[in-house]
């Protein structure tokens, strides 16, 4: 257990782009912390900075500058291997879009991480299999995508990202491509997988109804904290 619950800590935060025109300042010297087992919601228009963040602290990117810790780890000094592995054991992630492999069932798609982690792959099919039946899958774990609805591709995909068992969930607009009744049980489905398997949950959103029923909730405008 890390100092105080606190599992991952980003401090001044900045990203920088530089272009024809000078430097493109994306995120301008971001601090926050997430607690073990904590679910917050991250609100902003696009291009406020939001998805940069959620990226940096899922180490799929880097920052210009700052300190990013995670389970007592300094993640900035690891390497790319390193970072990839921590990165498939701790965290999670899902998107606006499913990403699923179209040559995959369901149930392939649920196990590339652990088949990337070199995991038996009876044990990795048998952990698949509990996360789509707890996912009300389980009857189309042999469907390929383009045979499954829109609200049963985020679930596999949401399934595909809890099958390590991560520590954390990273979330980016994963309702934004569902209509509103699927949205809703998308959104129950967090707080659902919140309560159940007590891992820290970080959503991006631009849905202020959404964001409010997330305990904490952040909003971001131009790369920075809009503080009330």
């Amino acid at each position: 257990m890390t100092k105080d619950n606190i599992f991952m800590k980003a401090s001044n935060i900045k990203k920088v782009y530089a272009h024809s025109m000078g430097q493109l300042e994306i995120l301008r010297g971001v601090n926050l912390e997430i607690k073990e087992g904590e679910a917050l919601a991250i609100l902003g228009s696009s291009g406020a900075g939001k998805s940069t963040l959620l990226q940096i602290m899922g180490t799929l990117d880097r920052p210009t500058s700052g300190e990013l810790v995670c389970d007592g780890r300094d993640l900035l000094v690891m390497d790319d291997e390193e970072l990839s592995k921590f990165r498939n054991a701790e965290m999670g992630f899902v998107f606006q879009f499913h990403h699923l492999l179209s040559e995959f069932s369901a149930i392939e798609n649920v196990m590339i991480p652990c088949r990337v982690a070199g995991e038996n792959p009876k044990l990795a099919q048998e952990k698949a299999m509990n996360l789509l039946e707890f996912m009300g899958l389980a009857d189309r774990a042999h469907h390929y995508p383009n045979e499954l609805s829109g609200g049963e591709l985020q679930r596999i995909a949401i399934a595909r990202a809890l099958v390590r068992s991560p520590k954390i969930l990273f979330a980016d607009e994963p309702t934004g491509n569902l209509d509103s009744q699927t949205s809703l049980k998308i959104q129950d489905l967090f707080f659902q997988l919140k309560q159940e398997m007590k891992l820290a949950i970080v959503v991006v959103t631009h849905d202020l109804a959404f964001a409010k029923r997330f305990p904490k909730v952040y909003q971001m405008k131009d790369g920075q904290w809009v503080h009330p």
